[in-house]
C-alpha cells in the first residue's frame, strides 16, 4: 500500500487528506480502527522515541504521546508495590512483561496529560500490556506486532473503534527530509544524533565528574525524549522514566515548572 486517505487533516475542515510515500509501501498495517492525521504524527514520533530508547538501553520501552509531543516515556523496570498502587495498576499481574511495566511507569508519571495519548510500545504488545490500555482514555497504539490475545482486547475497546497500528521494525526512512510551510519546501538531513553514544559523558559541566551506569541511563532517556519534543523543553528523568516534561514553551522558566 502506497497511500492511506484519512478522514480529514489537523482540523475537519482541511480536506482531503491523506499519507503516502514516494517511493515504496508505507511501512505500517491498520489492523483496527481509522487513525487521523494527528494521529499518524504521534504515532510516528513516538514509535521513533521508542525504538531510540529501546537501541540506547537494551531494554523494552513505551511511550505515551499527546499532540505530537511526548507526555511520559519509560523502559521496562520493574514496579514496588507501591508504585503499582500510584500507577493505578496493583489490580493487573505485569511483572512478566516488561513492555507492560514499561507503560505503566509512561502512563503513570503524568495521569493528566497522558489523559486521551496514542501509545508507541517497542516491542510485542501483549495481553498484560493490552489490560492496562484498555482500562485507560487513549487515541491508539503502535506496535512491531501484537499478540492474538492482546489483539482482540484492543479490538474491542472504544465500542471496536480504538486505533491499532502494526508498524515494521526493520524500516528506515531517507536519510534527507522534507517539510512544506506556506507552500515553500524545506529540505534538511534527518536528526539522527546518536544519543547513547558514550563521548558523551566524557566532559561533565557538573561539580561531580563520576555518574552511575543508571544515572547514564537516565541521561540518555532525558535526551531521546526531548528530541521527540516542541522547543524550548526540560526533562526530568528518574530509575528508567521520564517523570516530568515541560515542552513547546516560550519560555524555559515555564518549562521547568510545567516539568
Amino acid at each position: 500500500m502506497k497511500e492511506l486517505e484519512l478522514k480529514y487533516g489537523c482540523n475537519p475542515n482541511q480536506k482531503p487528506s491523506r499519507i503516502f510515500m514516494q517511493e515504496g509501501e508505507l511501512p505500517i498495517e491498520v489492523l483496527n480502527g481509522r487513525p487521523g492525521y494527528i494521529n499518524f504524527l504521534d504515532a510516528f514520533n513516538s514509535w521513533q522515541l521508542v525504538k531510540e530508547l529501546k537501541a540506547a538501553t537494551g531494554m523494552p520501552a513505551a511511550a505515551s504521546f499527546k499532540h505530537v509531543s511526548p507526555a511520559g516515556a519509560a523502559v521496562g523496570q520493574p514496579l514496588s508495590d507501591t508504585l503499582k498502587q500510584i500507577y493505578f495498576v496493583d489490580g493487573i499481574d505485569i511483572d512478566d512483561s516488561p513492555i507492560a511495566c514499561a507503560y505503566a511507569r509512561a502512563r503513570g508519571a503524568d495521569r493528566m496529560s497522558s489523559y486521551g495519548d496514542f501509545i508507541a510500545l517497542s516491542d510485542t504488545c501483549d495481553k498484560a500490556t493490552a489490560l492496562l490500555i484498555k482500562r485507560e482514555v487513549s487515541d491508539g497504539v503502535i506496535a512491531p506486532d501484537y499478540t492474538e490475545e492482546a489483539l482482540q482486547i484492543l479490538r474491542e475497546k472504544r465500542k471496536g473503534t480504538y486505533n491499532v497500528i502494526k508498524i515494521d521494525p526493520e524500516y528506515k526512512p531517507n536519510p534527507v527530509e522534507t517539510k512544506q510551510c506556506f507552500g515553500i519546501t524545506f529540505e534538511q538531513g534527518r536528526n539522527e544524533i546518536d544519543l547513547s553514544n558514550p563521548a558523551l559523558f566524557e566532559n561533565m559541566p557538573t561539580q561531580n565528574k563520576t555518574f552511575s551506569e543508571q544515572a547514564k541511563r537516565d541521561l540518555m532517556i532525558a535526551l531521546i525524549t526531548l528530541k521527540y519534543t516542541q522547543s524550548n523543553s526540560v526533562c526530568y528523568v528518574k530509575d528508567g522514566q521520564a517523570i516530568g516534561i515541560g515542552a513547546g514553551q516560550q519560555s524555559r522558566i515555564h518549562c521547568t515548572r510545567l516539568a
